[in-house]
């Protein structure tokens, strides 16, 4: 992984003493929230519902024990125990003293880390596959690329005030789990006819009130070339994107109005006029990039298999959650692992300061000291030797750590909602927390298979609700809470938006409405190994407006 140079840790120093002075300055009011507002924005200080928030950068997810350690040691000494993984690989502590700002950001650049870009209209973190460099399905490592746009982003003068936030993703594999097609801009790396690397480039994508799914603006773009594309991207939204209406401020607004034709134009053009510059990536500095995401020393263990073929039959609980949270490796003697952060009936996304201590022991000792946090909300060993399994479940399962869930009905999507949330209209964690109840036996979920459910308490979608299988959306309607669904949605590599089934749900209704929609389901499918997604697609959405709402749907 990236480790900071000279410049790094001078840069990030200087930048928590200057907020230092502007804390001390707002608590003794020389600054009035007001003023204060941008200055603590672009440093990942939220004022939420309750209380200041602090979300902390991940860079592409990665992070290795000692980080892991002192966000624990955060957790504890600072906040209430806990902290929330986000969507964005990033991590959010929900009650820090304002006063406690910075010494956490002085803690946080002892290791490394910073919260620098994690708010404001600016190039936020970029999002990287989660199994990037272990995969066996992966074309290449996505992280060194989206570690150059992370320098070249950071406090870019041209970009730092942008119309409204923007997003980049990263992906290296034909299986997309990074959700490319939902950021503003989605970089998909690929092979061209002569086996060069380079990039399917897709502009435009988005959530929130207007979703829309990325255009693609170049099939084949050199790598050497990324920064000027890119650049020739945001430079065009930067002068044409719209300043009068934040709602409408999005470079997915722009597309929509522009047009992909006259937009991808303006780019190419932008790109003519920059490319070959200083901008142009030496092929000798993106393979000294690639020297930090170099992939561990794996030595062959073969008796692995035979070790885990025995733990497996003795131990079901074990089978259970090799089958759904093992992922295959390239190298055949080792597993990628997903340790769940949705217990049955927890918060999703959260984890305790003593958790995270607990994936830090296990990183350094048995899975060469490397952790991942992927955009759903989990964390990741990427390399875990398969003899070594066992030792990783048992440890898991002393703090809580080892459901068998991923990919399943309970590993939800779940923002934080009105429990937190100023922005929110409606609560998110309950009804993910019964919901999980509901379905939490190990024999439903394996009958209902592939499933991803995602909650949002407002349209601002940060718990992906559009893109769920299943989608929630909670709402305000004459003062009280609301939950609309939409099915169909997916963030992979065949994005689609889910769509409004009806009329919406109150909150104890919620998941009877799932529980109708998944039973439709079981009921329709041709057989047990047809996901819900393909079903949904193949029978469509009259079924379930049907089971859900009778006469009505019929009359509608």
């Amino acid at each position: 992984m990236y480790r900071y140079d000279e410049f790094d840790h001078a840069f990030v120093s200087a930048r928590v003493e200057q907020f230092r002075d502007q804390v001390a300055r707002r608590l003794s009011g020389e600054l009035s929230e007001d003023a204060f507002k941008p200055l603590r924005l672009m440093n990942g200080v939220y004022l939420q519902l309750h209380a200041y928030m602090l979300r902390v950068a991940i860079p592409y997810g990665t992070l290795n024990g000692r980080q892991m350690r002192m966000l624990a040691h955060i957790a504890r000494r600072y906040d209430r125990g806990y902290g929330h993984f986000t969507t964005r690989q990033n991590i959010q502590y929900n009650w820090p003293k304002l006063s406690d700002t910075p010494d956490i950001l002085n803690e946080l650049a002892s290791v490394e880390m910073h919260a620098i870009q994690t708010s404001g209209n600016c190039i936020r973190n970029v999002t990287a596959d989660h199994f990037a460099g272990a995969a066996a399905d992966e074309m290449a490592d996505p992280r060194p690329y989206a570690e150059i746009l992370r320098q070249w982003s950071s406090v870019h003068p041209e970009f730092s005030f942008l119309p409204r936030k923007f997003k980049i993703a990263v992906t290296g594999a034909p299986s997309d789990r990074a959700a490319i097609q939902v950021h503003d801009i989605g970089l998909h790396l690929k092979k061209d006819a002569a086996g060069n690397l380079g990039f399917a480039v897709y502009v435009g994508g988005g959530q929130g009130r207007t979703p829309m799914i990325a255009k693609l603006v170049r099939d084949f773009l050199p790598e050497e070339d990324l920064l000027s594309y890119v650049t020739a991207i945001v430079r065009v939204y930067n002068l044409h994107g719209r300043r009068d209406n934040k709602y409408k401020a999005r470079i997915k607004i722009l597309v929509h109005e522009t047009g992909v034709e006259e937009l991808t134009r303006e780019i190419e053009a932008e790109f003519d006029a920059l490319r070959h510059g200083e901008l142009n990536l030496p092929d000798s500095d993106i393979r000294s990039i690639e020297t930090y995401f170099a992939p561990p020393a794996l030595t062959d263990r073969p008796e692995g298999w035979a070790d885990l073929a025995r733990a497996k039959k003795a131990d079901a609980g074990f089978a259970a959650w090799v089958n759904q949270n093992v992922a295959a490796h390239k190298h055949p003697d080792y597993g990628m692992v997903t340790i769940s952060l949705k217990p049955i009936g927890g918060i999703p996304g959260d984890a305790s300061d003593s958790q995270m201590d607990i994936v830090a022991d296990i990183a350094e000792r048995l899975a060469f000291d490397e952790i991942r946090v992927s955009h759903e909300q989990n964390l990741i060993l990427p390399h875990v030797a398969r003899a070594d399994l066992y030792e990783v479940y048992s440890l898991l399962a002393t703090s809580g750590l080892a459901t068998a869930n991923a990919g399943l009905i309970t590993d939800m999507i779940v923002c934080p909602g009105l429990d937190y949330c100023a922005l929110a209209n409606a609560r998110s964690i309950p009804v993910a927390q019964e919901i999980s109840t509901r379905f939490g036996s190990a024999e439903r979920q394996a009958e209902i298979g592939e499933l991803k459910i995602k909650i949002s308490g407002c349209i601002n979608a940060c718990g992906h609700h559009h893109v769920g299988h299943i989608g929630l959306l909670g709402v305000e309607k004459k003062g009280a809470e609301l939950y609309q669904i939409t099915l169909g949605g997916s963030g992979d590599e065949n994005t689609s938006i889910g769509e409004i089934i009806g009329r919406g749900f109150e909150p104890d209704k919620v998941t009877d409405a799932v529980e109708t929609i998944v039973d439709t389901y079981l009921g329709l499918r041709l057989d047990p190994k047809e996901t819900f997604l393909a079903a949904y697609r193949r029978v469509g959405p009259q079924p379930f407006k049907d089971a859900l709402y009778g006469e009505a749907a019929e009359a509608a």
